[in-house]
């Protein structure tokens, strides 16, 4: 396993594992199957989730510092799900001032086939089909492809949706709440009762299969968590912007003031729990090119 230190970049903290290999898919051979195997059974053999680059953003000073939006097309029971989105396609013919700020202080391919929706459509899929839509949390890069999918239920931490909505500032980075991703009025499911455990976490039990949590991490926004995805050989957490677990460069205090408490957390699971495979939302353009799908 081969890892790529991270990044500074203007306040957002990037991070990479570049060489996981991706879960082994048996080839279990559909006339083998026997007539009374379970639908979860069958489901977990044949999920994938496909990594998407949602939203290059690259930083001016130093200038090889290069970052892609790690997005989350997971195939459940209820079709596909999306995790995170992105910048939407409006972002491009129409950006916002926070997203003009970030044209202005770091480096932007600004490329509207990055949108999820376009990615999807890639992949076969109509925006239609994304039912539902998973949120780490509701920065402007990872809910800005909302309006592109205006049929989804948006699934999201409760005290992330408060946080969204109740226009109070109480942190700089809450100015990266954008009001017009959720003009369209979505259906939002909103979670907070962290009653289940996944491995030492608390955790919320998320109505997908396969087998599906929120991880409340809060501290990098007010309802920030991560999602683990079970996966045919162990599992897949995806720890959003929670910590800079890979980054042995950026001093501590400025890890915690960016991106909250959890890095020195997840250090640790990841030393006891090497199984397990963890990304997070800003990865090196190799992580792209080398993972695209898990299986």
């Amino acid at each position: 396993m081969k890892l790529f230190p991270n990044r500074l970049c203007w306040g957002h903290l990037y991070y990479v594992m570049a060489e996981c290999q991706p879960f082994a898919r048996a080839d279990f051979g559909a006339p083998t199957l026997p007539l009374f195997i379970s639908f979860n059974f069958w489901l977990n053999a044949c999920m994938t989730i496909h990594l998407l680059n949602c939203f290059t953003c690259n930083a001016r000073i130093p200038s090889k510092m290069k970052t892609g939006m790690l997005c989350l097309l997971v195939e459940t029971d209820q079709g596909p799900v999306l995790v995170d989105t992105g910048l939407g396609t409006r972002d491009y013919s129409d950006p916002t001032w926070f997203t003009n700020f970030f044209r202005i202080i770091t480096v932007m391919p600004f490329d509207v086939s990055e949108a999820a929706v376009r990615q999807i459509q890639k992949l076969g899929y109509k925006p239609e089909d994304i039912q539902h839509i998973i949120l780490t949390h509701m920065h402007f890069d990872h809910c800005g492809g909302l309006p592109d999918f205006p049929h989804a239920k948006v699934h999201v931490h409760k005290r992330e949706y408060e946080a969204f909505t109740d226009k109070k500032i109480l942190h700089w980075d809450e100015y990266a709440y954008i009001p017009r991703y959720i003009a369209h009025q979505p259906e939002f499911s909103l979670y907070d009762n962290a009653n289940e455990k996944w491995y030492d976490f608390a955790a919320i039990r998320l109505p997908f299969e396969p087998e599906m949590y929120f991880i409340p991490l809060h501290g990098h926004s007010r309802g920030h968590c991560g999602v683990a995805i079970k996966v045919e050989n162990g599992w897949f957490f995806h720890a959003g912007d929670a910590g800079a677990v890979y980054n042995n460069e950026t001093p501590t205090w400025l890890i915690k003031l960016v991106l909250g408490p959890h890095d020195q957390r997840l250090r640790q699971f990841m030393r006891a729990h090497p199984e397990v495979l963890v990304t997070n939302s800003h990865m090196v353009p190799e992580f792209f090119v080398q993972h695209k799908v898990i299986r």
